[in-house]
């Protein structure tokens, strides 16, 4: 992905994922296919049990992954994704979790 990619064609996906998401591989596997999809980012908990994704790359590439996040694919039991999408900031070289 080249930097114009990331930085002027490029979205970023805040979401918020709550439900069963902690403690059962959420955010190893959501680093998985975020880089299936090339995307960069991080996946972190948050003190009241829901995972913090951040992402950005390409808009439909980013879609794929907010879809996944909401499919059955997904650990756990998602309950819900609040999610808000804004121009990428280009502020990750990988995707990482914490």
């Amino acid at each position: 992905m080249s930097h114009a990619e990331k930085s002027s064609d490029g979205v970023r996906l805040n979401a918020v994922v709550t439900g069963v998401v902690q403690g059962v591989g959420f955010r190893y596997r959501t680093m998985l296919k975020a880089q299936d999809l090339q995307l960069l980012g991080e996946a972190r908990n948050l003190d009241d049990g829901s995972v913090s994704v951040i992402t950005e790359g390409p808009a439909r590439r980013v879609r794929a992954l907010l879809e996944w996040l909401r499919s059955s694919e997904a650990p756990g039991r998602v309950e819900g994704v609040e999610e808000s999408i804004s121009a990428a900031q280009g502020s990750f070289s990988s995707f990482r979790t914490h």
